[in-house]
């Protein structure tokens, strides 16, 4: 389920760069009351509404002797099996003096097992794993993984080992390296803008000695007490198989599942059976507030009330409820603060389901020059008119529609956060029925408007909290001392559970697979429309939905010769009311169809998106259509998405990663070019405030034109089915005018010598260094090369930079390089979050593996590149599983020029690869001229940095700016026009 408000615990431990976690769905999903495990049977379909019965997920299940409850589904769309294992214990369960061992061992559990040496992840690397993590709420602790059908006895073997062999290789030295990890990782979060507020809203809604008072990644001083006997004695009271639950989702059935299962875990003794902590909402009667003053660039509100606990009818009407409220873009928060009043750049509202108690809050950022109070009486006329009159039958209808869509998008996916395989195993740890699932769905179709206004009145009349954080100066929340824990004395195992002799023998290690399954992507067909826009589909039948992604041409190298940010503001109007529709109306109508639609911009291009339910693709087309051919531009809705737009720029601008992504790019890309702009494509406060509806009209006409475009189609349709729809919504659609040449992205030239930017942030408790240079085009003949190159170093979980500063310093909680695509020169960039007490001897741990590899002194192993080679080959037949997944890599290939079979010839070129070809890939990074911009307390780190000697240093604000002794920016950023960074320092920019 989606981290709680109140207790943010799905930390998740990066396996690879670049990862994107889904959001669960919880929302849908409360489960039943906790009940015994059920008997060894495959289950009974169960009750559903008549809606839900196209988006079931079927399932079978069997219990081992030893209390393992195992849950099959089978799906055969590809030769992938999702592996969730969800062990029943969260930061809920912690005692006093012991707060963040839950998380802590999760960490714990990804090192070496008594029968396999060294990190968790490499074998599944060598077998091509994806979606792969481990995270830990208030809850629960899960572990999860796509293998290779192939690789099944392996992940089993593994997840097995860790279950029933690990205390044996848990060790003082295990214990404080991921301690370490930790608490970066705490410290990561808190040096954000707003990340100290969870800590201080579970402390102002649960009562000291609640299981939810205390946050899930702990206190440091808990951690820094925790012995070698405390956690193991936490491992054995918690990870035993009788409190877990093991979901086998994909290429897998019954009898394997039992087989194999029963193979791996069957030898495994159980634990104790511990109590889980009773139900308690902590209902509360009064409102009460706070004030956080933090380095924050605008007030926001957070209002939050504890109520009803997952598995209850009432939390899912309070899912209703709060999309109404505050949950969609035409809600009615959004209609009266953010379009009618204009008080707030943004608001949301939303209902978080928990064991003992639930969250619902409403979050706020307030306009500039807006009185807060104003904000709060607004929202709270709202709440008590929803309470009162419950929601109009629209409302309800849409907001019903919108929950049933998003349920059949999220099952599309077998594993990861929010797949088929998570809400299994959440239904079965909560309620002890896989499928309670059905029952919330149910719930869902059928609430009333009366139900749904009577679940606000029962829990959102009284009892909230309000917090306030206001701009000003960081202020340290201390921590309450740590306590010497009550003796953990462990209840003996229940005798009615057995074991079954073991038929492996783990000596002779990790069971790796020879053979592997074969890369399945989609044939694309062609068309052409009558408006001269190709058309590519790629049928994918597995859910019904249908998604479209309308190419252009232009992206933020456009901005050149116009005002920055236009090509990304331009591009983001286009849902903002088109047609006969304004904005409100817009968002109505698609959330009406179940569709979302939208539209954005990149480095390169522009594109158009559209995700559209099978039963209403028709019209969900035509608003497609009315979005990407007649949009509205109305002046006062672009001044309204302005304030907005200026407020997410200065948000950035005061996240530590925004604001060295602010300065890096226009600082390896120099004067005039067209890449020297904010990646983000935000622009600035100033280029922003000066757009015209001129300038979007004119962008419009210029680069969303279909003369030159591509229609990519993804999803349950054919050709002979979409291509009519397409020619009826777009055949007769012409561009005017001439057709804008493309922004001429020519080579760079790199600096003489290394140089180092310093952006000041007072009270950081990290320091966040980025490094970078510019290397060749994603079109290079010699780009794939580069990029395995780069994995090496820092592209995945086991390269080189996570290893040093993660691993083996736990300096930082993670370190990688990536090199965004582009058609021109594009960038390659480090980065590593780090203590802020350890920034010199990362710059110098970094700087030495770069040059180290760079030049050929430290090569790449034989080792190391059939590693990548492995987890890239290995890990195709998992990579489209979703049809988004297959959308976007077609997107590549027209973006980039490729051929059809680009994928297969990629597969290849990177089999054949030698580690002397990769060596050599590696050289085109030059350690001389490397661009450093290091953003942390300069009070603490200015000082041990130049006299390191990297390179000449200079302060810089987060625009790029020089900043002058004494304070302040020497000069401001053009209107309408990038500003240009000379060798001392950057004028702007942006992430």
């Amino acid at each position: 389920m989606p981290p709680s408000p109140i207790l943010p615990g799905r930390r998740p431990r990066t396996a690879v760069r670049g990862a994107a976690f889904a959001l669960c769905l919880a929302t849908v999903l409360a489960a039943l009351p906790l009940s015994a495990a059920p008997a060894e049977e495959a289950a009974a379909p169960g009750p559903q509404a008549a809606d839900t019965a196209a988006v079931d997920i079927p399932f079978e299940q069997f219990t081992l002797p030893n209390g393992l409850r195992v849950v099959v589904h089978t799906d055969r769309k590809a030769p992938i099996v999702a592996v969730n294992l969800w062990y029943h214990v969260g930061s809920k369960d912690e005692p006093a003096g012991r707060s963040g061992f839950a998380h802590l061992f999760e960490h714990l559990m990804f090192q070496s097992s008594e029968n396999h040496q060294g990190e968790y992840f490499a074998p599944f690397e060598l077998v091509g794993a994806t979606d792969m993590n481990g995270t830990t709420n208030s809850d629960r602790t899960n572990y999860f993984q796509n293998v290779p059908t192939t690789a099944l006895d392996m992940a089993l073997w593994m997840e097995s080992d860790r279950m029933g062999h690990l205390l044996g290789a848990v060790d003082q030295a295990a214990l404080d390296e991921q301690r370490g990890v930790v608490q970066n990782e705490k410290r990561q979060g808190q040096n954000q803008p707003y990340g100290q507020v969870w800590e201080l809203l579970g402390k102002a809604m649960y009562p000291k000695g609640h299981p939810y008072h205390h946050s899930t990644i702990g206190s440091m001083n808990d951690l820094n007490a925790a012995t070698l006997d405390d956690v193991k004695q936490w491992f054995r009271a918690w990870y035993g198989p009788n409190n877990a639950v093991l979901v086998l989702a994909g290429d897998i059935d019954l009898e394997t599942a039992r087989e194999k299962v029963t193979r791996y875990f069957g030898h495994i003794p159980a634990g104790p059976d511990m109590a889980q902590p009773p139900v308690d909402p902590a209902r509360r009667e009064e409102t009460t507030r706070s004030t956080l003053e933090d380095k924050v660039p605008q007030t926001r509100i957070y209002r939050v009330w504890n109520v009803a606990e997952t598995g209850t009818v009432d939390l899912d009407r309070l899912q209703l409820f709060a999309h109404v409220l505050g949950g969609s873009k035409a809600s009615r928060l959004d209609r009266r603060l953010l379009h009618a009043d204009r008080l707030v750049d943004s608001i949301s509202a939303g209902a978080w389901g928990s064991q003992l108690g639930s969250s619902f809050m409403v979050m706020a950022n307030v306009r500039e020059g807006v009185d807060p109070a104003r904000v709060e009486a607004a929202i709270d006329e709202e709440l008590s008119r929803l309470i009162a009159e419950g929601p109009t039958a629209a409302e309800l209808a849409q907001a019903k529609t919108a929950f049933r869509a998003g349920f059949i998008r999220g099952i599309e996916r077998i594993g990861g956060f929010g797949g088929k395989a998570d809400v299994l195993a959440e239904c079965a740890v909560y309620a002890g029925d896989p499928g309670c699932f059905r029952e919330s769905l149910a719930n869902i179709a059928a609430a009333t408007p009366a139900g749904v206004a009577a679940a606000g009145r029962e829990w959102l009349s009284a009892g909230d909290h309000v917090l306030t954080v206001v701009p000003g100066e960081r202020q340290e929340i201390p921590e309450d001392p740590a306590v010497t824990p009550a003796p953990f004395e462990l209840p003996v195992p229940d005798p009615r559970y057995a074991t079954t002799p073991s038929a492996v023998d783990r000596s002779q290690g990790v069971p790796v697979p020879d053979d592997f399954p074969e890369l399945q992507f989609p044939e694309l067909q062609r068309a052409r429309l009558g408006n001269g826009t190709r058309v590519i589909l790629a049928e994918r039948h597995d859910v019904p939905v249908v998604q479209l992604s309308y190419e252009f041409d232009g992206g933020y190298a456009a901005d050149q010769g116009r005002r920055l940010g236009s090509a990304g503001f331009s591009m983001a109007m286009l849902d903002e009311g088109a047609g006969e529709l304004g904005a409100l109306a817009f968002a109505d109508r698609a959330e009406s169809l179940g569709a979302n639609l939208g539209a954005g911009a990149s480095l390169d291009g522009g594109s158009a998106y559209l995700s559209a339910l099978k039963e209403n693709l028709d019209p969900s087309l035509a608003l497609f259509a009315d979005m990407v051919r007649k949009p509205r531009f109305d002046p006062a809705e672009i001044e309204r998405v302005k304030a907005s737009w200026i407020a997410g720029i200065r948000q950035e601008k005061a996240r530590p990663n925004g604001a060295a992504m602010r300065v890096l790019p226009p600082l390896l890309y120099g004067d005039d070019h067209p890449y020297a702009i904010p990646f983000s494509g935000t622009g600035t406060e100033e280029s922003v405030a000066a757009l015209a509806r001129e300038d979007l009209v004119g962008f419009h006409r210029d680069w969303v034109r279909p003369e030159n475009a591509t229609l990519i189609v993804v999803g349950d349709t054919t050709l002979e089915e979409i291509v009519p729809l397409l020619e009826r919504h777009f055949g007769d659609w012409r561009g005017s005018g001439e057709t804008p040449e493309a922004p001429a992205v020519g080579d760079v030239a790199r600096p003489a010598a290394p140089r180092v930017f310093l952006i000041d942030q007072p009270g950081a408790v990290q320091a966040n260094i980025f490094t970078g240079q510019v290397v060749p085009s994603t079109r290079h003949p010699g780009a794939t090369r580069f990029d395995i190159a780069d994995a090496v170093l820092g592209g995945t979980f086991s390269s080189r930079l996570n290893m040093n500063l993660r691993e083996d310093k736990h300096w930082a909680y993670g370190a990688y390089s990536f090199s965004p695509g582009a058609v021109g020169p594009r960038p390659w960039m480090a980065f590593a979050p780090v203590q802020i007490d350890k920034t010199v001897e990362s710059l110098q741990e970094l700087q030495r593996e770069i040059a180290g590899y760079a030049s050929g002194r430290a090569p790449p192993s034989d080792e190391e590149v059939a590693r990548i080679q492995a987890q890239e080959i290995r890990g195709l037949p998992g990579s489209y599983e979703t049809a988004s997944a297959v959308l976007s890599e077609i997107g590549g290939i027209v973006r980039y020029g490729r051929p059809d079979d680009y994928v297969h010839r990629r597969r290849a070129e990177i089999e054949a690869l030698t580690p002397e070809q990769v060596a050599q890939a590696a050289a085109t990074l030059d350690p001389a001229a490397l661009t450093w911009v290091v953003v942390g307390d300069l009070d603490r780190i200015e000082q041990p940095i130049r006299a390191l000697g990297l390179g000449e240093v200079a302060i810089v604000d987060a625009d790029g700016n020089p900043v002058v002794p004494g304070g302040g920016a020497e000069a401001d950023a053009s209107d309408d026009q990038a500003a240009e960074p000379d060798n001392d320092a950057a004028d702007a920019g942006a992430r």
